[in-house]
């Protein structure tokens, strides 16, 4: 196949797909807008952010195949590529230990002040009375919204630190079934009860064009409660969010934002990124290697299957 990474992959990884025999061209600075001119002649089409726009699609002359590095396919016209007859897979699970130790680092550096502890000492500043005041982990309450791949490998690293690990009740296979038994998570009835009685949320859900944190949602958080989020944005109302924290003392560790730059750089002015009581990364939660090498290689077997005609992780099917 004739293959175009709009974004980056593992050299390894690309040299492979070439012994394979596939046509790969890697232009990892390609934009939304740009990718339709690039997609002339192009088979199969990797992105991890790149949006893929029905615009695009519509410039694609010989399009079979897009693959989202990832999980999350927000960021992909599926619909439009489905009536192309555009088969489009993603590949989940993958990356969930990376993003899964982000989310420790993430309440870590809000309990204990990380970062602020970090800046002073930078600036040439000692206050270690300041700094001593943090509540520690043991014993505290992680409620986990979404428990699939990410949320289980979350539920198993804050079980470690002798955290107690809560989710909802609802019905599930029985295979998460055995393991969330397995690892001690508890079962909440309902959604306020789980926000009401847990010192710590964290959300992995994906973005179906609802918000899910709302003033409701945030009205039931413990006062000083920290929300964790390394899903998707646009599931937090930003202006709720910061309005929690001005009167409730809710803090946040937060590694995607609503209107995220499209480009890797550049300048991103968010009133709630810059907010005292938020912790913020760059949407890096599965950018560590090893995730990305294992994501690497699931992309090839999914290459590899729609060779023989065995359509691997497609969305929507």
């Amino acid at each position: 196949m004739k293959l175009l990474f709009a974004d980056k992959y593992p050299a390894l990884q690309l040299e492979r797909l070439i012994t394979l025999g596939h046509d790969c061209d890697l232009r990892p600075d390609l934009s939304a807008a740009d990718l339709g001119a690039a997609l002339d002649g192009v088979e199969g089409l990797v992105v991890r952010s790149t949006r893929v726009t029905e615009e695009a699609l519509a410039a694609a002359d010989k399009l079979e195949l897009i693959i989202r590095a990832g999980s999350g396919t927000n960021t992909i016209a599926v619909e439009a590529a489905r009536r192309r007859g555009i088969q489009v897979s993603n590949v989940p699970g993958r990356n969930a230990v990376a993003v899964a130790e982000l989310v420790m680092g993430l309440i870590i550096s809000t309990d204990r002040n990380i970062p602020d502890n970090v800046a002073e000492l930078r600036a040439g500043n000692w206050d270690k009375k300041r700094f001593s005041a943090a509540r520690g982990l043991k014993g505290r309450r992680l409620g986990i919204l979404g428990v699939g791949s990410v949320g289980l490998a979350l539920a198993e690293r804050a079980r470690a630190f002798e955290m107690t690990v809560v989710a909802l009740a609802k019905d599930r296979a029985a295979e998460a079934s055995a393991r969330m038994e397995a690892i001690g998570i508890e079962l909440a009835p309902d959604l306020v009860t789980l926000l009401s009685s847990c010192d710590v949320v964290s959300v992995h859900v994906p973005y179906t064009g609802s918000v899910i944190v709302d003033t409701e949602f945030l009205g039931h958080l413990q006062p000083g409660a920290i929300l964790i989020n390394t899903s998707r944005g646009e599931v937090v109302d930003e202006e709720a969010l910061i309005d929690a924290m001005n009167a409730k003392a809710v803090r946040a560790g937060l590694d995607v934002f609503a209107g995220e730059p499209a480009a890797a750089t550049g300048r991103f002015e968010s009133k709630l990124a810059q907010h005292p009581n938020v912790y913020g990364t760059h949407h890096i939660g599965a950018s560590t290697t090893q995730a990305q090498d294992a994501v690497a290689d699931e992309v090839i077997e999914i290459i590899e299957a729609f060779g023989r005609a065995e359509p691997r992780n497609q969305v929507g099917a």
